[in-house]
């Protein structure tokens, strides 16, 4: 289903994010998890893309695994790093012929090691607008998403220089903004209300991670910039630094007062970022009091 319908039909979204495990096994597990979150009705599911296009055809045949048999409405995610434009054409060429009718559309993390981003030559794309416009041109079928930050992106000199990019993303044609992943909302509605200043009117769709360990929030937070409020790191040192158990009780605890608060401020969407786990996102559902997200959509009309 298009992004456009989803969100034609539905309040609020209900989204997961997967990421291509490295071995055959890992993707059968994962397919496997897939399955008990299919039972929670997302709205979308979506795959990300290694740094420099490193998971090319394992990003597609998972894609496609999740749509064909695990019957969920599929989203891939494609970077403008490490592709020429023939190359981003045949890739989308092969989804559209596969069914498949969503893509995430991001510049991309260059390869390890690389300082800075270098488009492919001779033709490769710069910046992720310009796939947001290579696709509404030559592929307009297909809904597109883009990333959004509400702390502003690592690698960006200001937040106002930041939104511009956004923008840009958003006249291009983007459909759908889904934001990296906070831990505090009031980043989240500062961000939300400055696009509505700059004339940003695309839906926003809340970026949630529930932390699992110690290493992995570390590993995240180095990565993308989050900001880890003094309240939550507190609860996290308490638990203890090696204690992933109860770290994850933390994690989950801490997510799911998120979800609500968002849930209780008119959020358009929450997407999961799932780290290929199933616990966690399930957890958050019961302890919102819902078995899936149609049930969520009527605790936030209550």
């Amino acid at each position: 289903m298009h992004f456009r319908d989803v969100l034609k039909t539905q309040p609020i979204t209900f989204s997961f994010e997967f990421f291509p495990p490295r071995t055959d096994e890992g993707a059968e597990g994962l397919l496997s998890r897939a399955r008990q979150l299919r039972d929670l009705n997302p709205s979308f599911v979506s795959v990300t893309y290694g740094a420099g296009g490193s998971t090319r055809s394992t990003t597609r045949d998972l894609v496609v695994r999740l749509q064909r048999e695990n019957g969920l409405n599929a989203a891939a995610h494609l970077t403008c790093i490490g592709h020429t434009r023939a190359e981003l054409r045949e890739i989308l060429d092969a989804y559209r012929r596969q069914g498949i009718d969503n893509i995430v559309a991001l510049r991309g993390d260059p390869p390890q090691g690389a300082k800075e981003f270098v488009p492919t030559p001779p033709d490769g794309l710069r910046y992720a607008n310009e796939l947001v416009e290579l696709i509404r041109r030559e592929f307009p079928g297909f809904g597109v998403a883009v990333g959004g930050y509400p702390e502003g992106h690592p690698e960006t000199p200001s937040r106002l220089s930041d939104l511009e990019n956004l923008k840009r993303k958003v006249d291009a044609g983007a459909d759908l903004i889904i934001t990296q992943l906070f831990f505090d909302n009031r980043d989240f509605y500062d961000f939300r209300d400055r696009c509505e200043l700059v004339g940003i009117r695309t839906p926003i769709v809340a970026g949630i991670m529930p932390i699992m360990s110690w290493k992995g929030i570390m590993k995240m937070a180095a990565l993308c910039g989050a900001r880890i409020p003094a309240k939550l790191l507190g609860r996290l040192l308490k638990a203890g630094q090696d204690n992933d158990d109860a770290i994850a009780r933390v994690g989950i605890d801490w997510a799911t007062q998120q979800c609500r608060d968002l849930l209780d401020n008119q959020v358009r969407g929450i997407h999961f970022y799932t780290l290929n786990r199933s616990n966690a996102t399930i957890e958050i559902y019961r302890r919102l009091g819902a078995t899936d997200s149609h049930g969520l959509r009527e605790l936030a009309s209550t």
